[in-house]
């Protein structure tokens, strides 16, 4: 049987950036939402949250599974669930952003995930982006 351990820490947006998740209630319930719909698919995600212009998630990636079809499914279902709740339009970017977490990070990613709100008092999602993918840059990779 073969085994595998992937962290993913994967982040996308709305629609140009726009703050379509201002409301918390409704935020909180999409999270929920994405928590059961995920679970009914056999996707497990350890921690959700994000702010009013995107959601982060941390989730083990099973042998079978591929991110990209993950974030298609996720993405897809949110946004028709988030409608038919007539919360308002919601659409994602095309795009996501995703990285490994190592075992030991996991409750400093746990930690960041948890806080966004708070975070993003300080740091736009788009300050924040731009500053990781500069590091990224810089690393070489």
């Amino acid at each position: 049987m073969s085994y595998l351990s992937l962290i993913i820490h994967c982040v996308w947006s709305t629609k140009k950036r726009a703050p379509l998740l201002k409301n918390p209630h409704y935020r909180y319930e999409l999270y929920t939402h994405i928590r059961k719909y995920s679970k009914s698919k056999g996707i497990l995600i350890d921690h959700i949250g994000g702010f009013t212009d995107h959601v982060h998630l941390l989730l083990f990636l099973k042998s079978d599974q591929s991110l990209g079809e993950i974030a298609r499914l996720i993405k897809g279902e949110s946004s028709r669930w988030y409608c038919l709740m007539k919360y308002g339009p919601l659409q994602w970017q095309d795009d996501y952003f995703a990285i490994s977490v190592s075992p030991d990070r996991l409750d400093t990613v746990r930690q960041y995930i948890r806080k966004q709100e708070e975070h993003h008092k300080k740091c736009s999602f788009e300050e924040e982006y731009e500053s990781f993918m500069g590091m990224l840059r810089r690393s070489g990779l």
